[in-house]
């Protein structure tokens, strides 16, 4: 596999949850080209086996490998978990980036010792997050309270961020982590950073208006070192932009697709070309 600094980077998730990290990227890297893959008529992931998850990841790799593309970028903790090693293993030439849930950066700001974990049941479940929650409780005495968020994905991917049911949902899973005297929240989930504001909300009304708790996203951390490694392996493009430098596809809807283009990330859609997929890729 021969890779080259004018092709582009491919991103993917469930649905459009990626999108939050593709927001970084597209800010941190504007004149490279990305390919967005919201894989939402198999959404969510996190309620599906490993198996068919990493089943969905290598059909995936293969299709945005037809589309020529230099490095990918599994905008998913759920998929980064499930399939990464594997997919490390099947083109070890293609730059591959994943998610990693934010408990590095939450051991340096946790006061209280102990981190509330907001994810997916799958993430939680998975020998990936076990070994470094392991790992890090053992070298920093900090306590991981996890939270799966079960239906949280489905609400934003409908676009339902500020409904009753979504707001009850946050209210559900925070009160635990609070309980067990968590002072710091991770988004274990590149979904839930769509929410934060609503997050951030309930947090204030739970704690009383006290000092806000730190909320970690690593949407940031992932575009630097993709841009590190393009870097490093002499890839990065220095072409300047066109006017459809981001191409998406879904397995789900056009429409749904494009209400986030345009209502998460606020990006103007002229300048966007989004493609139906079948299910069979």
């Amino acid at each position: 596999m021969t890779l080259r600094s004018d092709t582009a980077i491919g991103i993917f998730d469930s649905g459009v949850g990626g999108l939050s990290v593709l927001k970084h990227i597209h800010a941190s890297l504007p004149q490279e080209k990305l390919i967005y893959f919201a894989d939402s008529g198999y959404a969510p992931y996190g309620e599906k086996t490993e198996t068919a998850i990493t089943e969905r990841c290598l059909r995936i790799t293969d299709y945005l490998l037809e589309q020529h593309i230099k490095a990918l970028v599994v905008a998913c903790n759920t998929a980064t978990a499930a399939a990464i090693k594997v997919l490390r293993q099947k083109f070890p030439a293609l730059i591959i980036i994943g998610m990693e849930p934010g408990l590095k950066p939450a051991v340096n700001v946790s006061r209280s010792r102990v981190v509330g974990v907001l994810a997916t049941q799958r993430t939680l479940a998975s020998e990936k997050f076990r070994l470094l929650e392991n790992q890090l409780s053992l070298a920093s005495g900090v306590q991981f309270v996890g939270q799966a968020c079960t239906g949280l994905v489905n609400q934003i991917e409908q676009g339902e961020l500020r409904s009753a049911e979504t707001m009850a949902l946050l209210r559900r899973y925070l009160t635990p982590l609070l309980a067990a005297n968590a002072d710091t929240i991770v988004l274990g989930c590149t979904h839930y950073p769509f929410v934060r504001p609503q997050i951030e909300e309930i947090l204030s009304t739970l704690t009383q208006n006290q000092q806000p708790l730190p909320i970690i996203d690593t949407g940031f951390a992932v575009a630097k070192h993709l841009q590190d490694r393009l870097i490093e392996d002499g890839l990065l493009s220095d072409t300047a932009t066109d006017a459809h430098q981001l191409q998406a596809y879904t397995t789900g809807s056009i429409d749904s697709l494009t209400f986030a283009f345009e209502h998460l990330l606020k990006m103007d859609i002229a300048n966007i070309k989004i493609n139906l997929l079948k299910n069979d890729h």
